[in-house]
């Protein structure tokens, strides 16, 4: 795969994460595993995966709540 490509999946992909650790913060939630798939970011895929990880009980509760939330 071309380098250049490569590095705007790895860019498009980054920014991605940042936006939804950015939200997910302004509802209280934070992923402390969330960051971009390095497996992924040379695959033939698309683009890398977003791994979001895991997180305790709390975590777990309150972003169902929001989202919940969201579809009200």
């Amino acid at each position: 795969m071309e380098v250049r490509v490569m590095k705007e999946r790895l860019r498009a992909t980054e920014e991605a994460v940042a936006r939804l650790r950015g939200e997910l913060l302004k509802i209280g939630v934070v992923l402390p595993s969330l960051r971009v798939d390095p497996v992924t970011v040379a695959s033939e895929a698309p683009y890398p995966l977003v791994e979001l990880g895991r997180c305790n009980l709390d975590t777990a509760v309150r972003l169902a709540a929001a989202l919940e939330g969201a579809r009200k």
